[in-house]
């Protein structure tokens, strides 16, 4: 009783024709009735009336821009028909968890032109045989049951798909970066290559000098070898001559 009147207080305390997502789950419908939920609610797209003990959606407000409705664990047997005349957009609808038993029920939802994704969990009407391909052939405007189509391809998460695109659009900022960062690097690049060409052109006129050098110091080398050689030579001169100083001095004492 506390929830209801707290759920009740919410939705008498909220602008009802700005609202567009409402989550009522777990609160206590009366006669199949939530009060205060009324045709107010002129621009509610999602509506979630989780584990409520509805019995029926016979009281359920028009609701013309609603295209989710979410109705899981609560008692509802039949009477689907009304959706096609209260909510005439829906696109999704979640009706696991629920009492409804065989095929004609479900039939009811033909006129739900919109319909893309229904989800019958925990129904018994999930133990029929071919279960799926009825159903199927059923609501041909349906996509997927239970989560899935008929080649068992399992349904896409809007929510994940939209997290990605968030991410994608992040990570290409990132990449794309501040416009002044590039102009920097530009400016270092421009700087690396001038530094670039100046050491190219240092090593350059060093290596002619280093040449330079060694043209030189092979020329001091052969200058150096050349009077070394002039030097032996004189050298041996000055042998010869001392050995032949005492032979002429003998050949002359012996005179």
């Amino acid at each position: 009783m506390e929830m209801k009147k707290r759920i009740t207080l919410e939705l008498r305390n909220r602008a009802p024709e700005k609202v567009t997502e409402l989550v009522l789950d777990n609160c206590r419908s009366s006669n199949g009735e939530i009060e205060g939920l009324n045709e107010s609610f002129k621009e509610l797209e999602f509506l979630s009336m989780a584990n409520v003990e509805l019995t029926s959606l016979a009281r359920l407000p028009t609701l013309s821009k609603l295209r989710k409705l979410e109705l899981s664990d609560n008692i509802i047997s039949g009477g689907l028909e009304v959706l096609a005349e209260k909510c005439p957009n829906l696109t999704y609808l979640n009706l696991s968890g629920n009492k409804i038993k065989d095929l004609s029920t479900v039939e009811a939802l033909q006129n739900l032109k919109n319909l893309k994704s229904l989800d019958l969990f925990n129904c018994e009407i999930t133990n029929l045989e071919d279960y799926r391909e009825s159903v199927f052939e059923l609501l041909h405007q349906i996509t997927y049951l239970d989560g899935f189509d008929q080649e068992d391809n399992e349904a896409p998460d809007s929510e994940e798909e939209e997290d990605e695109g968030d991410e994608d659009d992040e990570e290409d900022e990132d990449e794309a970066g501040p416009p002044g960062e590039y102009e920097e690097d530009d400016d270092e690049d421009d700087g690396g290559s001038d530094l670039g060409e100046g050491e190219e052109e240092e090593e350059e006129v060093g290596l002619s000098y280093l040449m330079k050098e060694e043209i030189q110091d092979e020329e001091d080398d052969d200058d150096y070898i050349e009077e070394k050689g002039d030097e032996e030579e004189a050298e041996g001169v000055q042998g010869e001559k001392r050995k032949r100083d005492p032979e002429d001095e003998g050949e002359e004492e012996d005179d």
